[in-house]
């Protein structure tokens, strides 16, 4: 518990928003000067493993189990998440109807629906309480909760986000019994966390930069030096 704890302060878990949301009071410890709210950690736990709980309780998750998140930032998360687990991911557009019209193609009867901002998956939650679908969600301070059965607070930024859903599949995988608490999953955090394509590729170039100036001034070390020939001169004028 206490590494977990310590996972949730480098990601900034515990911090929240300026705004607040009266039906997430019950999850803030304080207010900071700046305005800024603390979010209650220990809440923070207790509702991870509940949603995980709740996963595990479904037994056919490749069937039932669907992530949503609209946001392109959260669109590995999601992949590795469901890939981890085996849900079934939606991610990008979500289609209206796709829980409530069987007609259309892409309708679906799933028993769980997890979603990363309740304000920008507002349309699947609002489907999900048409058909009686419980709901999880992972909630700022500022996050409304409506149609919301299971609210996890937590920060929205990338590295909160993508500990968050790490930290979910990882009790997930030791309730099923896939692996234990005791030895280290292989799985690092890193591989939920957002990367920026514009960035990867700054910091390709950058290296590649590097990596040619340092071979021009090793090559500049290891030239040969420039042979030099002994001076014969007329050394009679000088005996």
């Amino acid at each position: 518990m206490k590494e977990d704890v310590l996972k949730f302060l480098a990601a900034g878990t515990h911090l929240g928003g300026t705004h607040l949301d009266f039906q997430m009071e019950q999850y803030i410890y304080k207010r900071k000067s700046d305005d800024i709210y603390i979010i209650n950690l220990k809440r923070t736990w207790e509702k991870l493993l509940l949603a995980a709980r709740v996963i595990v309780a479904i037994e056919n998750s490749a069937d039932i189990s669907v992530i949503i998140f609209s946001r392109n930032t959260g669109q590995r998360l999601v992949l590795k998440f469901a890939a981890t687990t085996g849900a079934t991911p939606i991610a990008g557009c979500f289609t209206p109807g796709t829980f409530t019209n069987q007609i259309q193609a892409a309708s679906q009867g799933p028993w769980l629906l997890v979603v990363t901002d309740p304000r920008a998956d507002h349309q699947p939650l609002m489907e999900a309480s048409y058909v009686n679908l419980p709901t999880i969600a992972l909630c700022n301070t500022d996050s409304p909760l409506g149609y919301v059965d299971i609210a996890i607070p937590c920060n929205k930024l990338t590295h909160s986000v993508g500990l968050m859903w790490w930290m979910l599949a990882w009790e997930v995988l030791c309730m099923r019994g896939t692996i234990s608490h005791e030895h280290p999953w292989e799985v690092m955090t890193d591989f939920y966390f957002y990367r920026d394509p514009e960035e990867i590729e700054k910091e390709e170039q950058a290296a590649a930069e590097k990596a040619v100036t340092k071979e021009e001034f090793q090559g500049e070390w290891t030239a040969p030096a420039p042979e030099f020939t002994e001076w014969v001169g007329a050394t009679s004028e000088w005996s």
